[in-house]
């Protein structure tokens, strides 16, 4: 994909401003979290208040998804600062960037019936 200089418009007139390449990879960031549907499912969770511990989750998945969630995808959320995870607890709360990918998570809340059936 190119992207016109600064200065340049489009077919309506309209400027066109490169990327904020800071900005993209946050975004990028926050995209890929949200890529997969078992990181979708917790962080919909924990925002809804309903999971406050790994047990939460994991009575919620299916066997063959158990390991992914504590081996994959707990690792990622807690890595990325979406949340906080004591692994000798088990307990799981909103991390110090929770705040970075709520307004996404509530996006898909408030369109949930406009996407896709499988969603979230």
């Amino acid at each position: 994909m190119s992207y016109e200089s600064p200065g340049n418009s489009d077919s309506s007139g309209r400027s066109i401003e490169p990327p904020n390449v800071e900005l993209s990879r946050q975004t990028d960031r926050l995209l890929e979290t949200l890529a997969d549907r078992q990181r979708r499912v917790v962080l919909l969770l924990l925002k809804r208040g309903a999971v406050e511990n790994e047990a939460d989750l994991l009575f919620r998945s299916k066997d063959e998804t158990k390991a992914a969630l504590v081996h994959n995808h707990l690792p990622k959320l807690e890595e990325a600062g979406y949340i906080e995870w004591d692994r000798e607890s088990g307990t799981i709360e909103r991390g110090p960037e929770f705040d970075e990918i709520e307004p996404l998570l509530e996006l898909i809340e408030e369109h949930s019936d406009e996407l896709p059936y499988d969603w979230p």
